[in-house]
Formats: C-alpha cells, structure tokens, sequence
C-alpha cells in the first residue's frame, strides 16, 4: 500500500511539475537571465537532506537578498526542477539541512524514510497558530496517514493558510496590548506549566481566556474589562486575535484555547494525580464531561460536579461544596462575561488553586456539539464550522462582531500611528 501511495504521488510530482515548468518557462528563462547578469551565475546551491538522508542541492535563483525577484519569492520557482528531478515532493516534511537530522531520533529517522516537501503539515498549523506539538511529532502523523487525498487537502490548506500571514517568531513581547486588554503571550505548554505550578504551590490563579467576542464586550463594558485587566492570566483565543495581533505588529505566539487546552491539561493532572471541580453548562452536560475525564483520565480525581442554573440560595450551597473539595482546579462554563465575573467574585470563597473560565468547552467534551475537524481548525476557520453549525445563534457574534472587532483594531491601529 505504502509503495502505491509512493508511486502514485511520485507521477502526480512529475505531471505538475512538467506543467508548471511549461507555463513558467518564459519567466523562468527571463529570471534565469536576470540572474545571470547580476551575480554571474543563474542558480544558487543549498545542500539538504533528501529522502534516506541522500544529500542533494536545492535550487534557487541567484539574486541579491534586497532584489525585487527575492522579495516576491520568485528566486525560489527552480525548486521545480528539484521536484521533477525526485529530490523533493510538492508535500512532505519540511525541508532541512543535513545538519538539523539527529539520527539517534527514532521519530526523526522515521521522516527521513519519505521526500521531504515544498508545503508540510506543520508549517500550515505554525501559520494558524496551532503548532503545540513539536515539529517531529507532526511529521510523524503526517507520514502514519499519508495519502493523496490527504496531500491534496494540504495542498489546499496551504492557500488560506498563506493569507494568516508569516509564521509568528518566539521574539514576541512577553504582554502584549489589544482593545486596551493586556494579553499573556504565552504557548500552550507554557500556560500548562503555569497551572501545574500554581496547583503545586498553592497560589491562586485566576485565568480567562478572550476572543473577539469577549473584546467587543470589554470595549463597552466596563466592568468586565477591569476584572480580565485584573486577572493573572489572559489568554489570545482564536483566529481573530491573531489577525489583530498582526495588525498591531503584536504577534500572538499560539491560539491558546479552552478546547485544545483542556485534553492535555487533563494528561497533565492525570499524571500527577489532580483534582478537577465542574461548573457549568445544562443540567447533564457536566455530569458527561465529568464521565468522559474518568473514562479517558482515571488518574485526575473528580472533586465534583454542577449545572450552571442555580438560584442565589443554591449558589452558596455549591461554593461549600467547591470549597471542602478543595479542587486543584475548577472550571467555570457560564459564558463570558458571567463566568469570569463569577469567578473574580468567588476565587477565595471556592478555596480552587486554579479557576478557569471556559465557555462551551462542556458542549464539546460532553458530546453534545461536534467539534470542527482538524483541517479546519489548521487553518483558523473552526468559527465558520460554528457557524454553519448553529447559524441563528451564531450569524451576529461571527459575521457582524468579528467585523466590529477588526475594525476597531484597525482604529486603534492608525490612532497608534498618529500618536507615533
């Protein structure tokens, strides 16, 4: 089968390459020229580690770093020759030098078994700010489900993908300011690092996450916006942050969502043998997350569990019995901006070492709403999923306020600029 796949991927490399090769060959002898003229030579050499580790030179145009040809990307077009040739694929890994390969790594060894690729899985999910594994790790899914279907839905994936913007560089402000919130820039195996601290050593820790809903409700209230300033940690969730961020020139190292959090927060504690308190959601749904954490997370204890529909009665009775578990974390699924006034409220009445307020995770990992599919989210559309899910509930917080908030970025951007 794998053999199949292999040659069946090597023809579809030729007949494109061939193609493009053919409808580019005036530009791509006038650039040969250009080059030539220039630096005296048509094609510059990068040594790279082909399939099996087999050297090759990766070709591009010879120009200057500063030359039009380089900022248009267009030196890179010979890298069609390198694909008809066999030494590289439209798709695969990343390609690396020789010098990057770790032999000893069993998971690296493995990458190296299939060609490496002009587009990888792992740059589309750097791009969409969902790049939480390492990039080994990735090349390795990527090779275990390796396809032409798959290939093709990368190759797609790849155009959108293009549009988010460059891959965001670790040299990022640390705090970084939107709408007036101060974001925590941190990557998601920082912020676990982060909970599993606090639950150790027992300092409270209030987190909200925020996405661009959550922004245009701060811009108008007032309260809420004071009690995320307030908070210890804040937390860019979704795609919208991440154009904002760009807009300002505030990069946002990684989508840090409840969704994605929660999974590997649960293996965290899983292992370490944590509590966890939930609250939240219709009657029932907490009672399945709760089900689904014991199944899939035996070693996270239960603390407890509630609806979120309680009368000011009922509600002091639950923060007794939040209290006297003594959770090690407690998640909080009101919405925003309830949950996170609720938890500001009551942090210190609940006696939780960390409190989160998570929105409609509970719908997603009680079963009851399907989550978008992995490709869409590579790519920053999981909103459009939402919506196409539950379009009279949905139409005006995606269509009409994600508009809002971009476009009150985009003021305080060139109000920036003026002050500047």
């Amino acid at each position: 089968m794998v053999t199949i796949i292999s040659g069946g991927k090597r023809f579809v490399d030729i007949i494109i390459s061939v193609c493009l090769i053919l409808l580019l060959s005036p530009l791509l002898v006038l650039l040969g020229l250009i080059s030539m003229l220039t630096t005296g030579q048509v094609f510059s050499r990068d040594e790279k580690a082909g399939c099996f580790m087999v050297p090759f030179n990766l070709l591009s145009f010879s120009c200057a770093d500063k030359s039009i040809i380089h900022k248009m990307k267009l030196d890179k077009l010979p890298v069609l020759f390198n694909v008809l040739k066999g030494n590289i694929s439209f798709i695969g890994p990343r390609i690396v030098a020789v010098n990057e390969i770790n032999l000893h790594e069993r998971v690296i060894r493995k990458r190296m078994r299939t060609r490496p690729g002009i587009v990888c899985l792992w740059w589309i999910r750097n791009r969409g700010n969902v790049n939480y594994e390492n990039e080994w790790v990735v090349d390795s899914e990527y090779i275990d489900k390796q396809s032409l279907k798959g290939d093709m839905g990368i190759a797609l994936r790849s155009i959108p993908a293009m549009m988010l913007g460059g891959a965001t560089v670790e040299a990022t402000p640390g705090i970084i300011c939107i709408l007036g919130l101060k974001i925590n820039n941190v990557t998601m195996s920082e912020t676990l690092d982060l909970f599993l601290d606090s639950m150790a050593e027992g300092n409270q820790l209030r987190v909200c996450f925020v996405n661009a809903d959550c922004g245009n409700i701060s811009f108008k209230n007032q309260v809420y916006k004071q009690c995320l300033l307030d908070a210890d940690l804040v937390l860019a969730d979704g795609i919208g942050f991440k154009i904002a961020g760009r807009m300002l020139k505030q990069d946002i190292r990684q989508n840090v969502n409840g969704t994605d959090m929660f999974p590997r927060l649960l293996a965290e504690m899983n292992d370490k043998n944590k509590s966890l308190y939930l609250l939240g959601g219709k009657p029932g749904v907490a009672d399945d997350v709760a089900a689904f954490v014991e199944k899939n997370f035996p070693g996270v204890k239960i603390a407890g569990f509630h609806h979120g529909y309680f009368d000011e009665e009922d509600e002091k009775k639950i923060i007794g019995k939040i209290h006297d578990s003594n959770p090690d974390c407690l998640l909080v699924a009101f919405g925003a901006p309830k949950q996170d006034l609720w938890i500001e409220k009551n942090l210190l009445k609940t006696n939780a070492k960390v409190a989160v307020g998570v929105g409609g995770l509970f719908d997603f990992f009680s079963g009851r709403v399907q989550r978008a599919p992995q490709w869409l989210r590579d790519i920053g559309l999981e909103w459009l999923y939402r919506l196409i899910q539950e379009p009279g509930r949905m139409w005006k917080r995606y269509l009409v306020g994600n508009t809002l908030f971009l476009w009150r970025t985009l003021r305080e951007k060139f109000a920036g600029s003026k002050s500047d």
